[in-house]
């Protein structure tokens, strides 16, 4: 598991139709530590365009359009991230960090 890789997780009830994708977006020090959980963020098929808010798509794995919500963020169990979908490169890395100051006020 590393930051910025897209998981697939599946809700209460394990109905495939009800999953969300999740980044992660924690340092790479917690991801490698005992903690059971790490801090992602959601991906939605809607967004705003807001300074919070990336978008990604196919090319990174995901079915369709859709948006990272910085501003949103959630602790997730590290065993129920195990349906790999795909990862952030380059300059989207770039774009989430930036949307990630901006969600804590960071800028």
């Amino acid at each position: 598991m590393r930051r910025g890789e897209f998981y697939r997780v599946k809700k209460a009830g394990g109905d495939l139709h009800n999953s969300r994708a999740f980044v992660v977006v924690s340092q790479p020090a917690l991801i490698d530590s005992r903690f059971s959980t790490v801090v992602c963020a959601p991906i939605y098929a809607r967004g705003h365009g807001l300074s919070t808010q990336v978008p990604v798509g196919p090319e990174q794995g995901l079915k369709h359009d859709s948006w990272i919500m910085c501003d949103n963020l959630v602790s997730v169990q590290k065993g129920r991230l195990t349906d790999y979908v795909g990862s952030l490169t380059g300059s989207l890395a770039s774009q989430l960090n930036r949307a990630l100051r901006s969600a804590l006020d960071l800028l």
